[in-house]
């Protein structure tokens, strides 16, 4: 008799994308950084980490990377961090550690972070979190690091997007692939919430509930428990699936603007690299504005912080010009216009 159907569907999830993180491997290892390697020896085996808070969606993604990697001869580890924004997270997190040891896991560790206030709580909580398990990948030198968001966090995902007004790029959502070199890997983005939590239940797998997914003081939660469900019983079921099919359709056209955007970019800058504002004003708005974007990303300000209506303000440089003033981007950041020329800087 074969595993749950739950099982089943989180260890297939797991099983497609380890393949593909093992033949990334080996295409790697085909391009030797010099002529002494061997080209018969076999490259060593990819170490893959879990991202694991201790709830039911991320201890399902262990349980099953747990089962999957050694088959396919993958190293199998996992990280949990600690916020610290809760009494007693630091036990909380040696127990997520003793249980993804008894999984099999190893390397398992915990690391500590101190969570800023840039962004508000959420995206300070997001960027700590990011940078710690950056961090152990490069410690360990693993070949990718897993997450266990689902097809219900993408759909929270795109809403929230929708509701700051953020673009295309903000509805498609999160990439099952990101990060430097593609570190990050979501193997449940078409799985629901629930298939995981199932999953959980049917091997007896401990799961930790945190508070703050229920605590109506957060964005994403009143998103949860509020206004999705408002949504399914105004629009009926399915909003979810539907969610999270526009992530998919909206990152294949934000995929190909961003590629028009990179090659019109040489076409509008002068021979000193300065943007001309008379080329940019040709381009279509959408390509335009990436451009604006991605020129005051590199001239320091954090993209976390950049939102539509500073790329518009700095929009109106080139399509409403009126001899405005300079102006001021997150992370100390100017744009002006100065003989025909966008100079975008630090201020």
């Amino acid at each position: 008799m074969g595993p749950h159907p739950a099982v089943a569907a989180i260890r297939l999830a797991v099983r497609r994308v380890l393949h593909d993180i093992l033949n990334d491997h080996h295409a790697s290892a085909d391009r030797p950084a010099s002529g002494e390697q061997n080209p018969h020896e076999r490259p060593p085996s990819p170490l893959v980490l879990v991202a694991c808070s201790g709830g039911a969606d991320s201890m399902a993604l262990a349980s099953a990377l747990a089962f999957e990697a050694p088959k396919l001869g993958i190293r199998a580890g996992g990280v949990t961090v600690d916020h610290g924004l809760q009494p007693g997270s630091d036990l909380r997190a040696e127990e997520v550690v003793l249980r993804l040891r008894e999984l099999g896991l190893d390397p398992v560790e915990s690391t500590a972070v101190t969570v800023g206030r840039e962004g508000g709580p959420e995206a300070a909580a997001r960027d700590a979190r990011y940078a710690a398990l950056d961090a152990a990948a490069e410690r360990h030198g693993a070949a990718a690091v897993l997450l266990g968001h689902t097809r219900d966090d993408q759909a929270e995902t795109v809403l929230l997007g929708l509701a700051r007004g953020s673009g295309i790029r903000s509805l498609s959502g999160m990439a099952a692939v990101s990060g430097a070199d593609g570190r990050y890997r979501r193997p449940f983005l078409a799985l629901d919430r629930q298939t995981a939590r199932k999953a959980c239940m049917v091997q007896s797998l401990p799961v930790w509930d945190d508070p703050h997914n229920t605590d109506p003081a957060y964005t994403r939660s009143r998103l949860r428990h509020e206004g999705l469900p408002a949504l399914e019983k105004a629009l009926g079921k399915g909003v979810v699936e539907a969610l999270a099919r526009t992530a998919q359709l909206s990152r294949d056209d934000a995929d190909a603007l961003d590629a028009w955007a990179r090659q019109a970019e040489a076409s509008v800058r002068d021979a000193a690299g300065l943007l001309e504002c008379a080329k940019l004003y040709a381009l279509p708005p959408a390509v335009r504005r990436r451009i604006l974007r991605q020129a005051a990303i590199e001239a320091g300000a954090p993209a976390g912080s950049l939102f539509a209506r500073h790329i518009e303000e700095v929009d109106r440089l080139i399509t409403g010009w009126r001899g405005q003033g300079v102006i001021n981007l997150p992370g100390k950041v100017v744009a002006q216009r100065q003989g025909g020329r966008l100079v975008i800087r630090q201020g």
